[in-house]
């Protein structure tokens, strides 16, 4: 990926963050997820009061990307408060990885990224050949 497109999809995600919904935790995050088209999907943490109802970013990104009929992925950006990484969750890694296992994930603390593809995350996943 060029420098400009990941420095556009890094931008995404801290401005998706804005739109957080992180009223018990205070932790926000947002996602910006590149498909194949070179078009970007945004999205936020949405939290619940039973917790376990909670759905990150990553997923929310990835479900409104799928919901709208979009189902290549190149890369995903997450950013969280600035000064800290934020990797995905297993459940995300899990979704990610059903979706678009050779996505590229990127990280920013605000000032630096990482760059880790979502096999490296999730060595040794579950896959859908295992349903058989």
């Amino acid at each position: 990926m060029n420098t400009t497109m990941e420095q556009t999809l890094l931008q995404k995600a801290k401005d998706a963050r804005a739109f957080s919904q992180a009223k018990y935790s205070h932790f926000k995050v947002g996602a910006a997820l590149l498909t194949d088209a070179n078009e970007i999907i945004t999205g936020c943490n949405v939290e619940s009061s039973s917790y376990s109802l909670t759905i990150c970013a990553e997923r929310v990104a990835l479900t409104k990307a799928l919901s709208e009929g979009k189902t290549k992925f190149k890369a995903i950006a997450i950013a969280a408060k600035d000064g800290e990484f934020c990797p995905p969750c297993g459940a995300c890694r899990q979704l990610l990885f059903d979706y678009a296992p050779d996505l590229e994930i990127i990280l920013t603390n605000g000032n630096q990224q990482q760059h880790y593809t979502i096999k490296e995350l999730l060595p040794h996943a579950f896959e859908d050949s295992q349903l058989g």
